[in-house]
């Protein structure tokens, strides 16, 4: 796979976890960005200047360096650490000092990530443990974070 298409997935991957059609990206940058442009970016088709990308993560909302692939080389996995998935819209209907603690931790990991999705964020077990210990391990906790749990995997 090319640069360009690598940089076109990332765009695409932002743009749809913002909510935005191309359509919606040509209207918010008042035509400076025209879909099928973007369209073409997207599919790796045509290169995007500095300046642009500049402009396009400012339409999205995102740091410049969201836009662009990870650096492969530099991304290592764990295959030991299991990681757990949270439904974030199931989180909001959370409530009490658990709920809010659970909340406020989550958010803190959604923002150092830059994570843009909203919907869902997957942590790693000993990320859970450790909150489990702040809040006090009470079972209260467990039946809370199974609430919003869409899936274990290891």
């Amino acid at each position: 796979m090319s640069y360009n298409e690598e940089v076109g997935e990332r765009l695409r991957s932002i743009r749809r976890q913002r909510g935005f059609s191309l359509q919606d990206v040509q209207r918010i940058s008042e035509g400076e960005f025209k879909a099928a442009v973007l369209g073409a970016y997207e599919r790796g088709e045509r290169s995007l200047s500095v300046p642009r990308l500049h402009r396009l993560a400012g339409y999205y909302g995102v740091p410049v360096v969201q836009l662009l692939p990870p650096d492969s080389a530099a991304m290592v996995i764990d295959p030991d650490r299991e990681t757990v998935t949270i439904d974030l819209e199931r989180l909001g209907t959370l409530d009490g000092p658990e709920g809010d603690m659970i909340e406020r931790f989550l958010s803190s990991i959604q923002m150092e990530r830059q994570d843009f999705n909203g919907k869902v964020l997957t942590v790693r077990r000993d990320d859970l443990r450790l909150l489990s210990r702040l809040i006090g391990e009470s079972d209260e906790f467990a039946d809370r974070i199974d609430e919003v749990r869409i899936s274990l995997r290891p």
